[in-house]
């Protein structure tokens, strides 16, 4: 077979795999394996048992694997702070992957949470977070959600625009008692550092919605000061998604830290918020930078940058959430079609379809992200054959796996599982083609339970005002005064 780099419709970096059985180490939940007949087992759990129990497409967590990761990153991030005098704190970002039992898993190792909608704060809260470690983030945060933020006494709330801050002010005010101490409020800047990623991905460049230029924020914090209801605690700089290595951070570093020690002219300035964003292996070549050496590289260059200025480096936080969730989880689909599809005159790729799709992973047809697939009901020793895993809906951009090779016998009544899917799927899901959203399943030591129910027809239908009611059911306006 040729070299995939002489064949441009199969990616440089894919190469055919000895064992298209085998599982990548970075890419699979540590607790992954096969079984003596050959089936993907995950945290001691089969995958022809959760199928059975639970149906599929289905979301697998593995609950060892999150709360292992919170651990390692908050270690290594107070670890890396405490050297050099400082303390770190690490915010779970919700908007990778949010339920109660999440929520639960992440602060009971350890971590705050941040929350950037209404409805992702009442998750948090009905998780029995505590609202001081909460942090609320948001370019359109409604008059609704500031008051419900600042009523139940949140740890923070990132200012995003003018009008916000405004708002935000004359809800404290309007609220606050005379003894209460004053909101903490960060501001949101655009250091103007492009992480090397998808543009959509990439959130620090000026031209977006998110946050301040750097050359405005300085006007916003002293309108800040002005305000008895609010109290300026720090920056907030966040420059993108799924990042490999610290020269973005470092870079970004520099022009945060050079405002920071502008504004502390005008009094004390306690935290750096430097987002998050750190990348994740989602195939074999990616190689993740290891979490302890992000760590120590970018709290050494806030540290450098503030030394350069002779200023005090601040306590310093973080938002990691995929790095934390996203290898943790697996989708399970069932095979429903194989066919082959003539894509060159010397290639032909075997379209593989499932019973899911871009409605419970938008991120291929969002982002052209790549994702790993394997057979997971069984182990095989047919021959790889080139694949492109695709979902049930009408789209011809409805992929989920681009290419993978995959054992040339995969047959329909087959599972096949996707890693690396515990980040940015669940939460992104939809109801495209009125496809009901899949069950959570987290599993550990053996054990499964769903942790989020899965949708049925009946209660998609049950949203439609149209449907017709039951005669049964049907009462008149007379009665129902009655």
């Amino acid at each position: 077979m040729s070299a995939a780099s002489d064949r441009p419709l199969v990616p440089a970096w894919l190469a055919e795999p000895a064992d298209a059985n085998a599982l990548a180490p970075l890419v699979w939940p540590s607790s992954a394996a096969r079984d003596a007949d050959g089936q993907l087992e995950i945290a001691g759990v089969g995958v022809r048992d959760l199928r059975a129990r639970f149906g599929t497409p289905l979301y697998v967590l593995d609950e060892d694997g999150v709360r292992s990761r919170a651990r390692e990153v908050r270690d290594a991030f107070t670890v890396a702070a405490a050297r050099r005098g400082v303390q770190a704190r690490i915010y779970y970002a919700g908007k990778a992957f949010l339920s109660t039992e999440v929520v639960r898993w992440v602060t009971e190792e350890g971590l705050a949470v941040d929350v950037a909608t209404g409805g992702e704060l009442a998750v948090a809260l009905a998780a029995g977070a505590d609202p001081s470690r909460l942090g609320l983030h948001g370019n359109n945060k409604s008059v609704a959600e500031l008051e419900r933020a600042v009523e139940i006494g949140i740890g923070s709330i990132v200012i995003d625009s003018r009008i916000e801050l405004e708002r935000l002010a004359a809800i404290v005010e309007r609220r606050r008692a005379d003894d209460a101490a004053p909101q903490a409020v960060l501001v949101r800047v655009n250091s103007g550092v492009h992480a090397e990623t998808h543009d959509f991905l990439a959130t620090a460049h000026e031209d977006q919605k998110f946050g301040f230029a750097l050359s405005d924020a300085p006007a916003v914090v002293a309108r800040i000061r002005e305000l008895p209801g609010l109290r300026f605690v720090g920056l907030h700089c966040h420059i993108g998604s799924q990042i490999f290595g610290t020269r973005g951070f470092e870079e970004s570093a520099a022009r945060v830290v050079d405002l920071h020690a502008e504004l502390l002219a005008g009094g004390d300035i306690p935290l750096l918020n430097l987002g998050g964003g750190f990348g994740i292996a989602y195939t074999s070549v990616d190689e993740p930078t290891p979490i302890a050496d992000l760590a120590e590289g970018i709290v050494e260059a806030v540290a450098r940058e503030c030394d350069v200025r002779g200023i005090p480096l601040p306590n310093l936080a973080f938002e990691p959430g995929r790095t934390i969730v996203g290898r943790a989880g697996v989708t399970l689909y069932e095979v429903g079609t194989v066919k082959p599809v003539h894509a060159s005159d010397d290639l032909t790729r075997l379209y593989v379809s499932v019973d899911g799709g871009m409605s419970d992973n938008a991120r291929p047809a969002l982002y052209g992200a790549q994702y790993s697939a394997r057979l997971a009901s069984r182990a095989s020793d047919a021959a790889p054959a080139l694949s492109r895993v695709v979902g049930r809906h009408c789209e011809s951009g409805d992929i989920v796996v681009d290419a993978e090779y995959l054992p040339g016998d995969i047959t329909p009544g087959d599972l096949l599982a996707v890693p690396a899917t515990g980040a940015y799927c669940f939460s992104l899901s939809s109801n495209y083609n009125y496809v009901p959203r899949p069950p959570v399943v987290a599993v550990r030591g053996g054990t499964a339970r769903v942790i989020v129910r899965g949708e049925s027809i009946d209660d998609l239908l049950a949203r439609d005002l149209g449907v017709a009611t039951p005669a049964s059911a049907e009462t008149s306006p007379a009665e129902e005064k009655e």
